[in-house]
């Protein structure tokens, strides 16, 4: 897996300048047309985190990798990226074009908070195959998007802000489900929402040095200040898993993708999922997959 790619390293990479409003602490804003990332010269977009939030509308048959899936998309789609989950697209044809945009969490300060929205949390889908319709409609907002940020309108960027959230309200809306878990915000959600950012702020393991630092229930509990069983309700409630359950799928997940995506070996891989010693960590993947790590592995690879 490819190191998590900072707003500077996109920068860097994709254009080759660094935006002055980088060097502000005000939050970052940015909205492209995909045509300009296209094309034979086009660098292969790698299976990694980004340090930063992204939105994109894409147009054309397509393979979308996150977290531990792997989806074909025939035509549109809206995908939602987060700081939290590694992804990457890959085109299966050659005809592709669309729009993102990318914001940092400190864009939205003061209004609101941005990583609570049900569609940049952690198990919920991020991508939403879009209608002929959905897809116009998805569209207009992003050239509302690029006309409003090469304006010179003093308040542009919270124009810009309303956008961003049109796009998500549609996206919620097209799940209803969605909706209505956000609207049901309580301390039993608060708590859980803590816990998931813990857990997920040991992730990217980039390197095979790197080790899980909290593995269990009482760890997390201690570190949140809370007591465990009432760590345990709080996820019960929100999720209708246990503490140790949500760890240990998240864990698997982690495994299936450093098992795909990296060379390391399978030892390496369990000591930085926090096994000291290969067998376990064989007995939990076979648990969870019915078949040994080796075996995800090479028929990964076939």
């Amino acid at each position: 897996m490819e190191p998590t790619q900072s707003l500077e390293d996109f920068y860097h990479q994709k254009l080759n300048f660094m935006p002055e409003n980088l060097k502000k602490e005000l939050g970052h804003f940015n909205v492209f047309n995909l045509d300009d990332f296209l094309g034979k010269h086009a660098k292969p977009i790698p299976y990694s985190r980004k340090d930063y939030f992204k939105i994109s509308l894409l147009k054309g048959h397509k393979r979308l990798s996150y977290a531990d899936k792997v989806v074909d998309v025939e035509d549109c789609a809206l995908l939602f990226a987060n700081p939290l989950i590694p992804y990457k697209w890959e085109p299966l044809e050659d005809e592709q074009s669309g729009y993102f945009c990318i914001f940092t969490e400190a864009f939205f300060n003061n209004y609101g908070n941005i990583k609570e929205y049900p569609l940049f949390q952690p198990g919920n889908t991020p991508i939403f195959p879009l209608s002929v319709t959905q897809n116009k409609s998805i569209q207009n907002i992003y050239l509302k998007m690029l006309e409003e940020i090469g304006s010179d309108y003093t308040y542009k960027y919270d124009v810009l802000r309303n956008l961003v959230f049109d796009l998500i309200h549609t996206a919620m809306k097209m799940q209803p489900a969605l909706a209505s878990s956000y609207s049901s915000l309580n301390a039993a959600t608060r708590i859980s929402s803590l816990f998931m950012e813990l857990l997920e702020r040991q992730f990217p393991i980039e390197t095979p040095t790197q080790q899980m630092l909290l593995r269990s229930p009482s760890e997390f509990a201690s570190q949140l200040s809370i007591h465990i069983n009432h760590l345990n309700r709080a996820l019960k409630e929100t999720t209708g898993k246990t503490t140790s359950q949500i760890i240990g799928e998240r864990v698997a997940q982690e495994a299936q993708a450093l098992l795909r995506h990296t060379q390391w070996s399978i030892g390496e891989i369990a000591w930085a999922l926090g096994f000291e010693e290969l067998s376990p960590f064989i007995n939990f993947f076979k648990k969870n997959f019915n078949q040994s790590p080796r075996s995800f592995r090479n028929i990964g690879t076939v």
